[in-house]
């Protein structure tokens, strides 16, 4: 009897801790998760881009670093301190 009433509190006990740590952690994913992004042009790695370009259909397929018209998704605001970084598609 003493070690079915031992194993039904470490049950508890970790069933307790899930919830808890679940409970702790979740509104800290859900805050990061709701930062605002922004496209940011000219400053992805070639193969790097996150979604097409006006020369090609998907992502991954920037065919040089820094192309004009490829970019990535960076954290509103973040652009614009990116030496070489534009919220609109460079020209050329």
């Amino acid at each position: 009897m003493v070690k079915k009433n031992v194993m039904g509190k470490s049950a508890v006990a970790a069933v307790s801790a899930l919830a808890f740590a679940t409970s702790v952690s979740a509104p800290m994913v859900g805050t990061a998760q709701a930062q605002e992004m922004e496209k940011c042009y000219g400053i992805a790695a070639a193969g790097k881009n996150d979604c097409a370009t006006a020369t090609s259909s998907c992502a991954g397929s920037a065919k040089k670093d820094r192309q004009k018209d490829a970019f990535i998704y960076v954290p509103a605001g973040t652009c614009d301190k990116i030496s070489g970084g534009s919220k609109e598609p460079k020209k050329g």
